[in-house]
């Protein structure tokens, strides 16, 4: 692919390759869809309509849906026409005058969240997990290797980066009581999200080799999470107040296109899955992507997503093979990204083992779990063509105290 005539910050990670979409506005205008190059975003509204694009409507609108609900043809087509429009010298005197500059614009959610939907796809995370709540058990349950263990989130309490976490409150042990109090134990959980694009048909499972008909593209999650009240509520349902308080997301969508370099084969798995779950033949969907998580400005962990023993396309399949259906601006998240070394553990619990093992900050204090005016920052990138690094954007939080919510 040519080079783009757009100039790039040399540490740019939105080149040509990754173009991921946004919304965003400025000023009192409306928001509305654009598509990031270096640091800037091209504008896609006026210009559809300055070319008399079919659809132009769609780039108009506050959120992505429309758009997405267009499936995988229309994707593909301004895939191709803005990478056109970004690369050859002539098209630039139209382009030019719809670039806007990131540091004008204010990023809004990109998505309408239809239903949410948190996997357990990491067996290091699992395993810590197991080893951490339930010492006396064997470190899996019984069914993680035969299917991806996942549960029904809160589409109403995802929220864009960016976006203040008030501490939540709930039951919990303290010694032989149980309190009503805000969480003394509030957690990060490092995550790739899937965002869907065609819906599917009740009744009608979506199998693992139509996966990207369906899903539209990813984006970076904390799916927060307080564990004190979480490990207190969580046999024999799982989770609910621990995690359903807020999710937050990136505001860059980054289209499947984007990842085609950054797939790879999958783990060996041990049992063979059953049929449904089975990788479609030449078309793995594990992916080679690197996570960082910022705690105060201090690199705590790089978590390593291409170790993932369940890929997106085998969570689509298992989480619609009941029949149950998926709607455009679904959103399904990997679960925490962790890898087998310390500093590759994707949630503070597995990071300190519990409170116990604290981490050093870059000041010096050692610490466990996050306390008001704390934020967190997970930041990403992909496999991309001769070496490039395809951008996730990143997505951040800073916690509030449970009075700010009062």
């Amino acid at each position: 692919m040519p080079a783009t005539w757009v100039p790039l910050p040399e540490s740019s990670t939105f080149g040509v390759h990754t173009l991921p979409y946004a919304v965003f506005s400025i000023a009192d205008e409306d928001p509305r869809l654009g598509i990031g190059i270096g640091d800037q975003l091209l504008d896609l509204a006026p210009l559809a309509a300055e070319e008399n694009l079919d659809g132009a409507h769609v780039f108009s609108q506050g959120s992505l849906n429309p758009f997405m609900a267009l499936g995988p043809r229309a994707w593909s087509a301004v895939r191709g026409w803005v990478t056109e429009l970004l690369t050859e010298e002539p098209h630039r005197d139209l382009v030019e005058p719809h670039l806007v500059p990131l540091a004008d614009a204010t990023l809004e959610m990109p998505f309408e969240v239809a239903d949410y939907v948190d996997f357990y796809a990491s067996q290091h995370h699992a395993e810590n997990v197991g080893r951490i709540f339930r010492p006396e058990a064997p470190e899996l349950p019984n069914a993680w290797r035969h299917l991806p263990i996942g549960y029904h989130g809160r589409g109403g309490t995802v929220v864009p980066s960016g976006t203040d976490i008030v501490r939540p409150s709930g039951l919990r042990k303290q010694g032989d009581d149980v309190v009503y109090g805000p969480t003394t134990r509030l957690d990060i959980e490092a995550e790739v999200g899937f965002v869907v694009g065609v819906p599917s048909t009740l009744g009608r499972p979506v199998p693992v080799a139509a996966f990207a008909d369906h899903v539209f593209g990813v984006v970076l999650v904390n799916d927060w999470s307080a564990r004190d009240i979480q490990a207190f509520e969580y046999v024999p349902l799982g989770p609910f107040l621990g995690k359903s308080f807020a999710t937050s997301i990136s505001p860059w969508v980054v289209p499947l296109a984007a990842l085609r370099d950054a797939r790879v084969e999958p783990p060996d798995r041990d049992p063979e899955p059953a049929a449904y779950l089975r990788d479609a033949d030449g078309e793995p969907w594990a992916l080679d992507l690197q996570l960082e998580v910022s705690w105060n400005g201090t690199t705590v962990s790089r978590p390593p997503f291409a170790q993932m023993y369940w890929t997106a396309a085998q969570q689509l399949a298992h989480l619609t093979a009941n029949g149950a259906s998926v709607r455009t601006g679904d959103l399904y998240a990997s679960g925490t990204v962790s890898g087998a070394a310390r500093d590759e553990r994707g949630s503070l619990l597995e990071l300190t083992w519990n409170g116990t093992e604290p981490v050093t900050m870059a000041d010096g204090v050692p610490r466990t779990y996050l306390e008001d005016g704390d934020t967190v920052t997970i930041s990403g990138s992909a496999r991309g063509p001769d070496e490039e690094r395809i951008g996730l954007g990143e997505v951040t939080g800073t916690i509030r105290s449970a009075s700010a919510g009062s």
